[in-house]
């Protein structure tokens, strides 16, 4: 990208544009479906109603924690680093629920939580870590409006999976969308830093 030869630096890599736009599609693609169905989906793996509500009430303050930690302690990293370990929280949280059942329920909700808490801040400044700040509004439009219309479709898609599927099945897909992610991620690099000319 011109953003990246003006640095002097290698541009990022060919396929970095579709491969960010998967990551937002699919980590918001869990998102909505979390945040439409959480309650109900702990109810099916076997928690009862007021272990699924407290559990659910417990994905928000996770998302705090995780931001406080993102500031603090993953600040020290690119933001693509803190990314990547955003998208595994979903993953080890179906993880934790397939193995320990519905008592798990909570560490699932501030697994998620933690993961999804991570990614609200990396989905504004990962464009600006792989191309650089040049086009950056115009490239975060174009990566948010298909992200979009996949969280909208969420609820109901994932409504639909679990209705015919089972929350073994839907959970399974909700994790391989995130791990599919984390892959993705593993293929971009930051922005070379600008070097000064004299």
């Amino acid at each position: 990208s011109p953003a990246a030869a003006d640095s002097g630096g290698p541009p990022p890599p060919r396929f970095a544009m579709p491969l960010l736009a998967f990551v937002f599609a699919a980590t918001w693609f869990v998102t909505g479906a979390m945040a439409a169905h959480l309650p109900a989906l702990l109810q099916a793996a076997g928690a009862t109603p007021a272990l699924a509500i407290g559990a659910a009430a417990l994905v928000g303050p996770a998302q705090v924690m995780a931001r406080l930690a993102e500031f603090g302690l993953l600040r020290r990293f690119d933001p693509i680093v803190s990314a990547r370990l955003a998208t595994i929280g979903h993953p080890l949280g179906v993880a934790v629920l397939a193995i320990l059942g519905a008592p798990a329920a909570a560490g699932f909700a501030i697994l998620h939580g933690m993961g999804n808490g991570i990614l609200t801040i990396a989905k504004g400044t990962l464009p600006l870590a792989v191309f650089g700040p040049a086009g950056y509004g115009a490239r975060q439009g174009l990566l948010s409006a298909p992200a979009r219309m996949v969280q909208a479709a969420a609820p109901f898609a994932f409504g639909l999976l679990l209705e015919l599927a089972g929350v073994a099945a839907a959970l399974a897909v909700t994790a391989a969308l995130s791990l599919s992610a984390c892959a993705a991620l593993l293929a971009l690099r930051p922005a070379a830093p600008r070097v000064a000319k004299a």
